[in-house]
C-alpha cells in the first residue's frame, strides 16, 4: 500500500508543479530546454509505474461491497469519460464547446466510474485519489488561464468522427480490462 501512495503522491506534486509553480517551472524549462521536458515526461511514466505496480501488490481489503447493477452505470460512465478524454483531439466536436479541459473531465469521470465498482482500500485510494487531483488540476488551471476563450465552431462531421473515436477506443479499454488484468468489464461471467 505504501509504494501506491509513494506514487499517487509522487503523481500529485508533478502534475500540480506545471499549474500552481508557473515561476519555477519557466525558469527550469528556460535553463534546461528539452531535458526538462524529459525529464518531466521520465517521472511521469515512472509515477505511472509506482502507481500499478503498489496498485497490484496491495492486499484487498474491503470497505464496501458494491452492488451489481454499478457495473452498468460504470460502463456507461466509461463512455463519457472517453468522449471527455479524447474530446480535444476532435477540434471541431461540441465537447470543447461545453468544458475547458475534456482530459481533466475524463480523468474525473473515470475515477468516479471506478469508484462506484471498487469498494477496496487500494482502489479506494487509486480512483479517489485521482479524482481530488482532477478537481484540484481544474481548478487551478481555471485559476492560472483567466476566462476562457469559447471561438470554436462545432460541425456535424467532427462530432461524428469523434463519437466513432470513442467507440472504439472505450470497446478497446474494455477488452484490454480483460484481455491484460483479467477484469471482466460486464455484468455476468466472461465467455
Amino acid at each position: 500500500m505504501i509504494l501506491l501512495i509513494v506514487g499517487l503522491a509522487t503523481w500529485f506534486v508533478v502534475h500540480l508543479f506545471p499549474i500552481f509553480a508557473l515561476g519555477p517551472r519557466g525558469a527550469l524549462k528556460a535553463k534546461f530546454g528539452l531535458g526538462y521536458t524529459i525529464a518531466y515526461a521520465l517521472i511521469s511514466v515512472g509515477t505511472i509505474v509506482l502507481i500499478v505496480q503498489g496498485y497490484g501488490a496491495a492486499p484487498f481489503i474491503e470497505v464496501w461491497s458494491p452492488p451489481t447493477f454499478l457495473i452498468h452505470v460504470n460502463n456507461l460512465l466509461m463512455v463519457i469519460a472517453v468522449l471527455f478524454f479524447i474530446g480535444g483531439t476532435f477540434k471541431s466536436s461540441p465537447v470543447l464547446r461545453w468544458t475547458r479541459h475534456p482530459q481533466l473531465n475524463g480523468v474525473k469521470t473515470w475515477a468516479i466510474a471506478h469508484l462506484l465498482v471498487n469498494g477496496d482500500l487500494a482502489s479506494i485510494l487509486l480512483f479517489g485519489g485521482f479524482l481530488v487531483w482532477g478537481v484540484v488540476a481544474m481548478i487551478g488551471s481555471n485559476k492560472r488561464d483567466g476566462k476562457p476563450v469559447r471561438e470554436l465552431t462545432s460541425t456535424a462531421m467532427g462530432l461524428v468522427l469523434h463519437l466513432a473515436a470513442t467507440a472504439v477506443v472505450t470497446i478497446a479499454v474494455m477488452m484490454a480490462h480483460w484481455y491484460l488484468g483479467a477484469v471482466w468489464p460486464f455484468a455476468g461471467s466472461p465467455p
